[in-house]
């Protein structure tokens, strides 16, 4: 059918062509020439995912020119041409090998060129054509957005839009039905419905609660050939959740609440909680909490915890047992935040009665008074009674109540209370100018109870005048000596540790030994001063430069107290203005020529000398000492002792170098002997090549003292015919033993050989030795 279709919209087309190009003949049987086209087609067509088995006839190429002896031939290029598209080079007919898929390419563009077989010289000009790819309905509709997730307002009307959702489908709009999309709605109803043209999704119940159901599933179907049977379809899902809208009013889940506190509870202390339930969320179910009503409002407060959104009851003021028993109070739950669209279903708040009973607890006593005041004289005997303080049992059991003062608060123990009746007392005298007030605690335990109070009283010690009078100040009055009679020299006034009493004030008067004196006068001013007046003139600093007036004062109290206060006015030197210069008598008394400067200057240099003096004793001192050492340590001459005598010659262990205790130590000698000519003695070869050894060791260390040194080695072993050559025994015993034969042992041995070598010499020295 397709082929037939091809050929006839391709041969008639043609061979109108050539019939009107034949007829077309001008006037006078002339024949009117036009460009020459020999091609002959339409548009061509193949249907897309062909799948039978032979290829597919596209259409046919035909030109005038062929007389059909197979002299033309045909040639096809463009795009799938040799590969996708064929022509029979002979007949023209163009063949699709292979299915073509219209999404992937709606359509191709060719070349058809006709030429000579045997010269293949071009007969038609080459001319491109267009075959299109014929739609199927072969792809389902897809939702590229989806799944989709929706909201929507619990309680919408009925239709309110939720969302709109969008299939696509990728066969040819223009061609049939196969991409003309309806949607329905596979699952979410009754509560949805979606329009089938738009796809936009609409409530379909009204009243939908969020708190009966919150999320809701919908699928979405979409179908090609407009909704028919045979079309394609897709779906994809859409999640719509429910918003929330404060369409519930808090509600308690109680309404009556009891509660208890104790009569010991502080005030701010919590009571009891209760909370108010609302199934909105956020702001929607946020509920603020207060106290409407109740015998309690002034007994407590509430609160709202910030977290868990509960009422709070707390104590605002102290509750008592024995006064008040139980409190009721009534509290409001309300939405601070209502929805006007949804004001119709209030009201939105909730009451609830809270019963609250006060416990019995065990009560420390409680004084009558919150503090007392009480006032005692000084001075007054131990005893004396201050005050009387009382506390009671507030508790049903009334038990009795005992005082005692803490002692922190009463360190010196002035006071006492009686135990049972709280009477406070004095322990000793009180003395109101050291101190006069007493702040003092006093507590009451009941009897067999740990529970206590305490309250404080102030002690105020009156004041009794029992202090004298005495001077304000205790300053000298300076005078000159050019002063006047009838000169007011000084005002004095007077100061009294007590209280002045109203109208109380002091008079002054000259004491009785001087009240006829030439020299001064005191006046009264009658306001508590007196003014001191010179009698006389002619005062003089070298007849005498102090004068002392001892003035009596009264205090005028209940009783009086006088006391006498010595005022001292002392002459001074002064100018023509009367500015004093000099109160000083020593200057006149020293001798005319001589300054302080002076003499200042002379004990200076006397100190000066003295300094000098010992600094010279001093080094002289020093230098001496140094040279007394060394004359003393300045000898060439050490001997060296030990105390162990070896076995001579006979000895084998007498040279064994190891067991040898060289002492290094260099003493000064205190003898001097003279020289002494012995015998010679045998000598150990072994012996000498060891000192021979240490010589030239001594001789080679350069820290080795500039001066002779005897080294005598401690150990000498058993049989020696020497002997011992110890010094010290030598001195201190009457021996026989002959050292004349030192002196041939060499110059090695001459200083020992003139230490030893003289019997009666050395037996001299020896005395000499033992004398000192």
């Amino acid at each position: 059918v397709q082929t037939w279709q091809l050929l006839v919209a391709f041969v008639p087309v043609g061979h109108l062509s050539l019939h009107r190009h034949r007829q077309r003949t001008g006037k006078e049987g002339q024949v009117l020439h036009r460009s020459k086209r020999g091609w002959v087609w339409n548009q061509f067509f193949v249907i897309e995912e062909y799948t039978g088995p032979d290829p597919v006839l596209v259409g046919r190429l035909h030109s005038d020119v062929d007389s059909g002896v197979g002299n033309i031939k045909y040639i096809l290029s463009g795009e799938g041409a040799g590969t996708i598209f064929v022509i029979d080079d002979k007949t023209g007919n163009i063949h699709a090998t292979k299915t073509l898929d219209r999404e992937e390419q709606a359509q191709y563009t060719l070349t058809a060129q006709a030429v000579d077989r045997d010269t293949n010289k071009p007969l038609e000009p080459p001319s491109e054509f267009i075959v299109k790819v014929q739609d199927i309905n072969d792809n389902p509709p897809e939702f590229l957005h989806g799944p989709y997730y929706a909201r929507v307002p619990e309680m919408s009307n009925v239709g309110t839009s939720v969302v709109q959702v969008t299939a696509t489908d990728a066969d040819d709009p223009t061609y049939g039905n196969s991409a003309r999309l309806v949607y329905s709605i596979l699952q979410g109803q009754p509560y949805f419905s979606v329009e089938s043209q738009t796809g936009i999704i609409r409530t379909a119940l009204p009243n939908m609660d969020r708190e009966a159901r919150q999320e809701y599933d919908v699928v979405i179907q979409a179908k090609d050939m407009g909704g028919h049977m045979g079309g394609l379809s897709g779906t994809t899902q859409v999640k719509i959740t429910l918003t929330d809208v404060n369409d519930n009013p808090p509600k308690f889940p109680q309404s009556v609440y009891s509660m208890s506190v104790s009569e010991d509870k502080v005030p701010g202390e919590e009571v009891g909680r209760l909370k108010a339930k609302d199934p909105d969320l956020g702001d929607n179910g946020m509920v603020s909490y207060r106290l409407i009503d109740g015998d309690g409002l002034s007994m407590f407060e509430l609160s709202t915890d910030s977290e868990t959104r509960e009422a709070v009851i707390k104590l605002k003021k102290h509750v008592d047992f024995e006064t008040k028993r139980s409190y009721t109070l009534k509290v409001e739950g309300s939405n601070p935040y209502i929805d006007p669209q949804y004001i119709a279903w209030g009201p939105y708040k909730d009451e609830a009665t809270i019963k609250i009973s006060v416990e019995d607890a065990d009560e420390p006593p409680v004084f009558v008074a919150a503090s007392y005041t009480f006032e005692v004289e000084e001075n007054a005997p131990e005893g004396t009674a201050v005050g009387r303080v009382h506390a009671k049992d507030t508790d049903v059991a009334n038990n009795p109540v005992r005082y005692m003062i803490p002692l922190y608060t009463d360190i010196e123990q002035f006071f006492r209370v009686n135990p049972e009746d709280g009477m406070i007392t004095t322990t000793r005298p009180l003395d109101r100018e050291a101190q006069n007030w007493h702040n003092i605690s006093v507590s009451a335990t009941e009897i067999g109870r740990n529970a206590h109070t305490k309250v404080r009283v102030d002690i105020r010690v009156k004041d009794v005048n029992d202090n004298p009078p005495e001077f304000a100040t205790n300053n000298e009055v300076l005078m000159c000596e050019t002063v006047m009679p009838g000169r007011v020299i000084e005002t004095v006034s007077a100061v009294d540790k007590d209280e002045m009493a109203h109208r109380q004030h002091f008079t002054f008067s000259l004491a009785p030994e001087v009240a006829h004196n030439h020299n001064f006068s005191l006046k009264d001013n009658r306001d508590s001063t007196a003014s001191v007046y010179v009698l006389r003139k002619g005062f003089s600093r070298l007849t005498q430069d102090v004068y002392f007036l001892p003035i009596k004062i009264n205090d005028n109290g209940v009783p009086a107290m006088t006391s006498t206060n010595t005022l001292t006015i002392r002459v001074c030197s002064c100018d023509s203005r009367d500015t004093i210069l000099s109160c000083n008598v020593e200057p006149y008394v020293l001798p005319p020529g001589l300054s302080t400067g002076a003499l200042i200057a002379i004990l200076a240099c006397i100190v000066i000398l003295l300094a000098i003096v010992v600094l010279f004793v001093a080094l002289r001192r020093q230098k001496k000492e140094p040279l007394i050492v060394f004359e003393e340590e300045d000898i060439r001459e050490n001997i060296i002792t030990y105390d162990d005598e070896g076995g001579g010659e006979e000895d084998t262990e007498a040279f064994d170098i190891a067991t040898l205790q060289v002492c290094n130590r260099d003493i000064k000698p205190e003898l001097q002997f003279s020289i002494r000519p012995g015998p010679a003695a045998a000598n150990s070869v072994d012996v000498d090549d060891f000192i021979k050894t240490r010589i030239a060791e001594a001789d080679g260390d350069p820290t080795a003292p500039p001066y002779d040194s005897i080294q005598i080695y401690g150990y000498e072993g058993r049989g020696s015919l020497a002997g011992s050559l110890s010094s010290l025994e030598s001195v201190t015993t009457e021996s026989d033993l002959d050292y004349d034969y030192l002196q041939s042992w060499g110059p090695r041995f001459k200083k020992l050989a003139d230490l030893y070598g003289t019997k009666d010499c050395f037996m001299n020295d020896g005395d000499d030795e033992d004398d000192s």
